[in-house]
């Protein structure tokens, strides 16, 4: 056997390039993980872990030299001293905005895993439906039966932290015991529930942070520091690094290289399978080869979409997967930045323990039951209630030592939800290869074509109202709602471009993630997405992942691949 070749190759190492990475190597294969990035090694590589925000020069805010080599980071949250050199390298990736979009990237190993939300939710089974029901796009080739096992078998590895509730719109999971609510939130729940008939709920943020030790994996229940994005030295959220990776490394069968750009898959026009990949070391600048019996993408939505569009040209003119038309199109994401915020009286004699890492949920109640809108599909909103910190206004006291006084204790309280809406699959929203820019390796770069339509400007509407509605209906006071302005990409959800369907003719993937024209290709990150829901889709990744995985090595023995 050449030294090049392994059972199974998987591209990108993130969320669910280190499930494949996991399920692929317990299973006894030999595979090789690729990562485009550097290499972040857990603990060991977590340089602002333990810092706080005087611990930076500039107080954790981006400078101006930072705004200028990170034009599209800069546009949002993400942009900060704490993260500086977490993200994609701009200038060496660039891409064009057709129209804008926002496209924040994590090129290291683990990518995304070590910055992400951690908000862990199921998709229902409405969710799954509702396509063929409402005549859009095309029919998932699942339902919620044949993935419930995998959201099962991923949670408990994973960790989930939540509540049983018995909701059909937000199903059940294997939980650890929750990130409690506050006082507040407790109290804000009950009345929202007797407000609106128990119709709607507040309930507890489901959120990758363990609550309990697991020592068979080496992590530490989570300490309420809310560094998470920083590198958790406790392990206490998921990601590569502190669960998949070493799970897979334990089984000798890993073999993990970073600087690995794949520049495209090496497909056999006879066989109609892919022979292995091509790949580009960033550091050197050479190419070399790996072949593989079967190869997973997971190199994030449009990278893998990229990688099928640069592979195979001589046969498809779009590309590896590009027959039905479709591999590119049906850009989603989650739009969100609208709500509602307000005070709390009293409580001032209460407080909370530690920094927490999440918050409240309330699940989807639009277009559920006998609830009909002038738009179709949902939202659910996520957020927290506090008391105001050291850097509130205090208009009564401008200088002094009344104002230290003033500020040494906490204030009032106020709460705040934002909205997550549901992006629908527009075949006219798009991501293409474009020849005339070129990345730092001379490789063709992607133009995106993406915008929101009217279903989701109609939602937006009542995403804010319904929020101050809920807020005032709980009592809280001074409430205003807001839209903060929202562009395609800043969710951070990117989904789509080579959706899974029933038919080759319409869809790049099939039931189980296999591209159509080359079944030994398995697409299981969020570029396999036929539609969005409302919730936040890494749990769905890590479950199809799982569940391709075992396909997979079952028709290998088959000798199918």
């Amino acid at each position: 056997m050449s030294d090049n070749h392994y059972d199974a190759i998987v591209v990108g190492s993130g969320i669910s390039g280190g499930w494949a990475a996991k399920e692929l190597t317990e299973k006894g294969l030999k595979v090789l993980l690729l990562e485009r990035g550097r290499n972040i090694e857990h603990v060991k590589d977590y340089k602002n872990a333990t810092k706080e925000v005087w611990d930076y020069p500039h107080r954790d805010k981006p400078t101006q030299e930072m705004k200028e080599k990170f034009p599209v980071l800069k546009r949002d949250y993400p942009l900060n001293e704490s993260t500086y050199g977490m993200w994609a390298d701009e200038q060496k990736n660039p891409y064009i905005e057709e129209k804008r979009f926002d496209w924040y990237r994590g090129y290291h190993v683990g990518g995304r895993s070590l910055l992400w939300g951690r908000q862990s939710y199921r998709f229902n089974r409405m969710d799954f439906e509702a396509n063929a029901k409402e005549g859009i796009a095309v029919d998932w080739p699942i339902r919620y039966d044949d993935i419930a096992p995998w959201y099962d078998y991923v949670e408990k590895f994973a960790g989930i932290a939540g509540t049983r509730e018995g909701l059909d719109v937000l199903p059940d999971g294997q939980f650890l015991p929750p990130v409690e609510l506050n006082c507040v939130e407790k109290d804000i729940a009950k009345r929202i529930g007797k407000s609106f008939d128990g119709q709607r709920h507040l309930i507890h943020s489901r959120t990758a942070n363990i609550t309990k030790p697991m020592p068979e994996q080496g992590r530490v229940n989570c300490q309420y520091r809310n560094k998470c994005w920083l590198g958790c030295p406790f392990g206490a959220y998921f990601s590569t690094q502190s669960s998949t990776l070493p799970a897979a490394m334990k089984t000798g069968n890993l073999t993990l290289r970073p600087f690995s750009l794949v520049k495209e898959i090496i497909y056999d026009k006879d066989k109609k399978r892919a022979k292995g990949v091509e790949v580009i070391d960033t550091e050197n600048n050479q190419t070399y080869e790996y072949t593989a019996d079967v190869v997973f993408l997971n190199a994030s939505t449009f990278n893998s979409t990229w990688i099928l569009m640069n592979s195979a040209r001589d046969v498809w003119d779009g590309g590896l997967g590009s027959s039905s038309g479709e591999l590119g199109h049906n850009v989603m994401d989650h739009h969100f930045r609208c709500g509602a915020s307000g005070d709390v009286d009293g409580y001032l004699d209460k407080y909370y323990y530690g920094r927490r890492p999440a918050g409240f949920y309330i699940p989807r109640f639009r277009n559920v039951g006998g609830d009909q809108r002038d738009y179709v599909r949902g939202f659910g909103y996520q957020g927290s209630a506090s008391r105001e910190r050291w850097d509130r206004e205090v208009a009564e006291f401008d200088v002094g030592a009344d104002l230290k006084q003033a500020l040494s204790e906490p204030g009032g309280w106020t709460i705040g939800m934002t909205a997550f809406g549901e992006m629908l699959p527009y075949h006219e929203n798009r991501i293409a290869l474009d020849h005339s820019v070129t990345d730092a390796w001379g490789l063709p770069v992607l133009s995106m074509n993406v915008e929101i339509g009217d279903n989701e400007k109609q939602m937006r509407k009542d995403m804010i109202q319904d929020a101050v509605d809920m807020l005032e209906a709980a009592g809280v006071k001074n409430v205003h709602g807001s839209d903060w302005g929202y562009a395609p990409g800043m969710g951070i959800h990117e989904m789509g471009t080579a959706r899974m369907g029933r038919d080759p003719k319409t869809s790049v993937l099939n039931a189980h993630n296999q591209v159509w024209d080359a079944p030994n290709v398995y697409v299981t990150d969020g570029a396999c997405m036929t539609s969005a829901s409302c919730v936040n889709p890494s749990l769905t990744y890590m479950a199809l992942t799982a569940r391709a995985v075992d396909h997979a090595v079952n028709e290998l023995k088959k000798g199918n691949l």
